[in-house]
């Protein structure tokens, strides 16, 4: 396997190890988000490989697409975190469970997995979690909540660095069932081959974007930790340095977030960048942005459970700025960790606006040779470890293991 991705989207062969299978995963809601994208395609990958993939969830904007793909909705109130709404659900679950014949339950948010877990232990079959987000708390009765998670069969974290976090936290629920599966891109998606100049440059005339400007681009929510603040700062400083030509788009849904919205415009203006930062807010086409992109900026200030924008940047060949915090550094290559031949973007302290624009601007300043090897290092470097194919491979092989000798 060279980590592309194979015909029939990478998936696992039909009529596999797990044909018949009948697996359920539960999610409070499929909309957008890194864990409700991981539930679609490990359904995909599922009925790919025969079984049945079920999902119980209360609905959302992907309900189409798992259906399309082989998914089957349950329609359930896993978003509830009432007490006494959860309590029922349990009965409710097993009920449902019964009627598919469910095999393993797998549960990608905490609410839904305490319920997942009393419905799975009272049925005596495997109870699999999935720790999407680093969950840490600060208070005894928030750690115990969290730790649900970490009472799984089979303990899947996102990253090394979630991993950690599960150890530390939850060294009692958890054991030695810690394993980590990275989040899986989609390398025929994300896929400079795929993204036509058609897509991008339209998406650049609906930034506003000129046919001379080079675009720094943070995809993200508009939401504090995601380091907005900072960027625009090191944009303030990377103009005042004459770099040239360039715009800071900040793409990103603010969710409701008005306050924050308003913070952001006023920094803007206070630092006299409305016509180089601009807010476009959620964009769609994903692969066509990080295209559009000469470079990808991910400043978080607090960790980042994963970090799926440098993942997916560096997969479309587009220099990386992140910050040296979470598990973002896992997913690229920089030096002193490795050496400069072998980069595949940027790392900086967090919070540190002077050395984002220094990373920035260098980034930049690469001449076509330069950027053409590092995006063919980046993108090899995403096959390796972050391909969807491998995802989806490893995940099923939880499954099958928890099944025992009849799956494999």
């Amino acid at each position: 396997m060279n980590g592309e991705v194979r015909p029939g989207n990478g998936f696992p062969s039909e009529q596999g190890p797990l044909a018949g299978a009948r697996v359920l995963q539960i999610i409070p809601e499929l909309d957008a988000g890194g864990a409700e994208r991981t539930t679609v395609d490990i359904a995909a990958a599922l009925a790919a490989a025969g079984a049945r993939p079920l999902v119980a969830t209360t609905g959302g904007r992907l309900v189409g697409e798992l259906q399309a793909k082989g998914g089957v909705w349950l329609p359930f109130p896993a978003a509830s975190k009432n007490p006494v709404a959860m309590a029922l659900n349990v009965g409710r679950l097993m009920r449902l469970c019964r009627r598919e014949g469910v095999q393993i339950i797998h549960a990608r948010s905490r609410a839904p997995a305490w319920v997942a877990l009393g419905a799975a232990r009272r049925l005596g079959i495997p109870f699999v979690t999935t720790y999407h987000g680093s969950y840490s708390g600060r208070t005894g009765v928030k750690v115990l909540y969290n730790s649900v998670m970490a009472r799984g069969d089979a303990v899947i974290a996102n990253s090394h660095y979630t991993a950690d976090l599960i150890r530390s936290l939850h060294a009692e629920q958890a054991g030695e069932r810690v394993q980590v599966i990275h989040r899986g891109t989609d390398l025929a998606i994300f896929n400079p081959v795929a993204v036509g100049p058609a897509r991008v440059e339209a998406l650049r005339r609906a930034w506003g974007v000129q046919p001379h400007e080079r675009v720094v681009l943070l995809a993200a929510r508009l939401t504090a930790w995601k380091g907005q603040r900072v960027l625009i700062e090191a944009a303030r400083r990377m103009r005042d340095a004459g770099v040239p030509d360039f715009v800071v788009v900040l793409a990103g849904d603010p969710q409701g977030r008005v306050a924050y919205e308003r913070e952001l415009d006023g920094l803007i203006a206070a630092r006299g960048l409305d016509g180089i930062v601009r807010r476009v807010g959620h964009c769609v086409d994903m692969p066509a942005a990080f295209r559009a992109a000469s470079v990808v900026a991910v400043p978080s200030v607090e960790p980042e459970a994963f970090g799926r924008s440098a993942v997916e940047a560096q997969a479309l060949g587009t220099p990386v700025v992140v910050s040296d915090l979470g598990a973002v550094p896992e997913t690229v290559l920089s030096p002193p960790a490795v050496p400069q031949a072998q980069r595949t973007g940027w790392r900086v302290t967090a919070g540190d606006d002077a050395a984002l624009a220094e990373a920035l601007t260098e980034a930049l300043s690469l001449g076509a040779s330069a950027r053409d090897a590092l995006g063919r290092r980046g993108r090899a470097h995403v096959a390796a470890h972050f391909s969807l194919e491998r995802m989806c491979e490893d995940t099923l092989a939880v499954y099958a293991r928890l099944l025992g000798p009849a799956a494999m």
